[in-house]
């Protein structure tokens, strides 16, 4: 069994290196922009693939990495998890139905909620010690998992009908365009000093410093690891300035 996982913030890292904990198995998972990735895949037969949801749909880049990887995943058996901070929908049955088309199986899917990591919206903000109960909640939840498993049933969150349509008319439709492509990226104001930080974080390698500017390439999966670890807070996605900047650690300790 391998692990695949995209995470900005440390939630999905967090909830897959507990699953594999929980199972045995710590030690075999691997962030999605590894280039070991594709060959570790070719040689196991039993695939977890995790992500944070967005817009009730599976982030832009998870797509891409399936479709660039779509001949190793016949007859792979793949079991989906999907963190949020709030609405998850079918976000695992969108993954899902991706990976049908390929030859894959799927043995389930589980939905964690896990504190919102968006830093620059005021949407679903906790206190630290409600975000330490939301982890404990979700930390719960994948015990239960592994212990279903173990005993030989996977569970199925999000990949039923019900699901598909909670999640179609619940959220996917109203912002459809904003999982079809990759972001353009950050905005930078003048707080940034060229640190090159985000550069050195950024899973899709989008950003990079020349003459002196910062730049993207079109090719940001709003994970928004780059702006919670910009030390100028000078990076934002959705919002004009920062509200808080999250990191799974911030809540952990």
């Amino acid at each position: 069994m391998i692990g695949v996982y995209l995470s900005g913030t440390g939630n999905t890292k967090h909830i897959i290196n507990l699953f594999f904990d929980e199972l045995g198995a710590s030690g075999r998972t691997f962030p999605i922009e590894d280039h070991l990735v594709p060959g570790l895949l070719a040689g196991d037969d039993l695939i977890v693939l995790a992500y944070p949801t967005q817009f009730s749909n599976t982030p832009y880049a998870v797509k891409v990495f399936i479709e660039e990887n779509k001949p190793l995943w016949k007859g792979k058996s793949v079991f989906l998890i999907s963190t949020m901070g709030a609405f998850s929908g079918d976000s695992t049955g969108c993954a899902a139905r991706q990976l049908k088309k390929h030859g894959a199986v799927i043995k389930g899917g589980l939905l964690v909620k896990m504190p919102d990591s968006v830093c620059d919206n005021h949407a679903y903000k906790h206190t630290k010690e409600k975000n330490k109960e939301i982890i404990a909640v979700a930390d719960e939840k994948v015990r239960r998992a592994t212990d279903m498993i173990k005993a030989g049933k996977y569970p199925r969150n999000g990949l039923s009908f019900f699901d598909h349509i909670r999640g179609l008319f619940g959220q996917r439709l109203w912002f459809y365009n904003k999982t079809t492509s990759y972001c353009k990226g950050p905005k930078v104001s003048q707080a940034c000093i060229r640190c090159g930080k985000c550069v050195e974080v950024c899973p899709m390698k989008n950003l990079e410093v020349k003459d002196d500017k910062l730049i993207s390439k079109g090719k940001c999966t709003m994970c928004y690891r780059c702006i919670s670890m910009c030390p100028r807070k000078s990076l934002t996605i959705m919002g004009e300035k920062i509200v808080e900047q999250v990191r799974y650690e911030k809540y952990a300790d």
